[in-house]
């Protein structure tokens, strides 16, 4: 039984805790906390690469009162009258301590409406809020909004370094593993760590972590198929892609494929030949009327390199 999710229980929560990628951003967050202040800010990032922790980090390092923070995922509250109702009396009422805090998480999924009037919003109240927004695509975010945040891309970790946090989490909770097995874990969910940490947790049995028994998700099966391709079965993993890969994942294999070209072929030269025929896979796959012959054909194609 799950006690508690791993991802909670082992998220940072100051800033000596986090990871950073950019050591000029670290020291532009460093000279925020000792100013006691911050800009407009925009961090985006693709999904679990730590935006919305260091967004939280921020606003505690800053020693923020709680009643002058708010909290919006704009994947469920993205309309302009959102912007127009809930921000705006949040933002017309008079701080406890210098200024308020709105953190707008996944603030690509705001229509340019919503972001036109979350302009607006930003501007007039500029003295008293600040705005932390989040999202997986900056470049969804209108111009007028970028201009006025400080903008940070934050870079996911690399998979050995995503593999030496997963171990530390499990020899932490005294679970026994192996790291060929880890490896493929993290090869499956890279580069989203907080997906990583919950697949890994709940692929736990008597403290002991194990192969994945289903195929239901993208996670699972490309598990199954890493697994086929570190014993060399190239041929078995086509079958197995061909058969269990549900249509709209098509698209994000071919990518999954480029990301591990070492257990394609070991062949560097090879692997640039590799590269050009997942590229011409994925080009094919907007043209062809049927995808799962594409795809068999591409991995064809990969496992005669």
């Amino acid at each position: 039984m799950i006690k508690k999710l791993w991802v909670e229980k082992y998220r940072p929560n100051t800033l000596n805790g986090y990871v950073f990628k950019d050591d000029s951003m670290k020291k532009t967050i460093e000279r925020w906390i000792t100013e006691q202040d911050i800009p407009h800010i925009l961090l985006s990032g693709g999904p679990g690469t730590g935006k919305t922790t260091l967004a939280k980090i921020l606003i505690t390092e800053l020693g923020i009162s709680d009643t002058d923070v708010l909290t919006i995922n704009a994947s469920r509250e993205n309309s302009v009258e959102d912007i127009r109702t809930r921000i705006t009396s949040f933002c017309q009422s008079i701080p406890w301590g210098n200024f308020k805090i709105v953190l707008l998480d996944e603030a690509d999924y705001l229509s340019h409406n919503a972001q036109g009037a979350l302009r607006g919003v930003m501007e007039q109240y500029a003295s008293v809020v600040r705005f932390i927004l989040t999202c997986n695509y900056r470049n969804k975010i209108i111009p007028a909004v970028h201009s006025r945040c400080q903008s940070f891309h934050i870079k996911s970790l690399d998979t050995t370094e995503f593999t030496v946090r997963i171990a530390e989490i499990l020899t932490g909770e005294n679970i026994e593993f192996d790291l060929d097995l880890l490896d493929i874990y993290v090869r499956a969910c890279y580069p989203d760590l907080r997906k990583t940490i919950n697949t890994v947790q709940l692929n736990i049995r008597n403290n002991k972590l194990t192969k994945s028994d289903n195929e239901e998700t993208s996670t699972d099966y490309k598990i199954k198929i890493l697994e086929m391709f570190k014993t060399g079965k190239l041929v078995d993993a086509r079958k197995f892609a061909c058969a269990n890969l549900p249509a709209d994942e098509y698209e994000n294999f071919y990518k999954f494929l480029y990301q591990n070209l070492e257990f394609i072929t070991k062949d560097t030269a090879k692997q640039d030949e590799a590269i050009l025929v997942i590229r011409d896979g994925l080009y094919k796959h907007s043209l062809i009327a049927d995808p799962e012959i594409n795809l068999s054909a591409t991995m064809i194609q990969l496992t005669q390199l």
